[in-house]
């Protein structure tokens, strides 16, 4: 039996004069599924969402979306579409629930209001407060309804949880979820791995307008970089750390500010900490403090990595 697809592209190229945002694009959502749009600012996640709902047209490529062509009908596609963009433009001088209605009204008045305001309780979003006194979370939070409210059969959303706490980004993938579960289609950016991870049936990773990666979500287990800074309670060799499979040393130092000296010690970890944590265990470990780098570290890291690896296999 054949999989329905909900998004399909096919070398999808777009150039903002000498800058190729886009350079062959293809993908595959298939429906009821929650799709992971991963890669680092600038890689070409908004164009791609753009091309989609026809608000900017490719030089190249072929996109169907609900099985419908967005360039041939733009208004049929929207119609069936929940769009966060990832820059939000709103009145400023209406309220939250005068926003959400004035979008409702597009849609011919066919949202239950019972649910758009269920929406906004589970979001803490106060609906009679004007959109110039909102903060740029609760802004967000408007956006996120006017995507929801409808109860659209596909979501596309760019950036998702940008500028919400962390209870509020874990409300958000609730949501996201139980739309799945109603029988929407998700499709959403993002520039955060352990974002993507934690909701995505599927993960597309872009960099530099190309996929270069498609993976579930147990997958991205390898690209999971992290620094831990470690203090030690007295003076102690931490190279051996550098001899655990996924380990590197990167710094380390002597302080001689108290009566025992001290000894801090930065690692990057790529993978699971599993063995870093048991070999600590011999150690007189005081205080860990960990760090996670940007997608675009990671990429360095995992991508440069694996084009060193390719490069000695070529030679020999």
């Amino acid at each position: 039996m054949s999989t329905t697809m909900a998004i399909t592209t096919s070398g999808l190229t777009k150039a903002y004069g000498q800058v190729q945002a886009l350079r062959g694009v293809d993908l595959a959502v298939e429906q009821g599924q929650i799709f992971g749009f991963l890669g680092p600012n600038g890689a070409g996640k908004t164009t791609a969402i753009r091309c989609l709902l026809d608000l900017i047209r490719p030089q190249a490529g072929a996109i169907r979306v609900l099985g419908l062509d967005p360039q041939a009908d733009p208004v049929a596609v929207r119609a069936r579409v929940g769009y966060l963009p990832g820059e939000l433009s709103l009145d400023t001088n209406y309220t939250a629930e005068q926003t959400l209605r004035y979008f409702n009204n597009l849609r011919g008045n066919q949202t239950d209001w019972n649910f758009v305001s269920r929406l906004a309780e589970r979001l803490h979003l106060n609906l009679a407060v004007p959109i110039k006194n909102l903060s740029k979370g609760n802004k967000q939070k408007v956006g996120i309804v006017q995507a929801l409210m409808s109860r659209p059969e596909l979501l596309l959303l760019d950036e998702p949880t940008a500028g919400l706490d962390p209870l509020m980004q874990q409300e958000v993938y609730r949501l996201l979820k139980e739309a799945r579960t109603d029988g929407a289609t998700v499709f959403f950016s993002s520039h955060i791995l352990s974002e993507v991870e934690a909701i995505a049936d599927h993960i597309a990773i872009i960099r530099d307008g190309l996929i270069v990666e498609e993976a579930e979500p147990h997958q991205l287990v390898s690209m999971t970089l992290r620094r831990i800074r470690i203090r030690f309670q007295e003076a102690v060799n931490p190279a051996p750390l550098a001899d655990i499979p996924g380990v590197l040393l990167l710094a380390q130092n002597e302080l001689h500010a108290t009566v025992h000296p001290t000894v801090h010690a930065t690692v990057q970890v790529e993978g699971e900490l599993d063995g870093l944590i048991k070999a600590l265990a011999a150690y007189p470990v005081s205080d860990l403090e960990t760090e996670r780098p940007s997608l675009e570290e990671i990429f360095l890291a995992y991508y440069e990595g694996e084009k060193a690896i390719e490069e000695v296999q070529d030679v020999g």
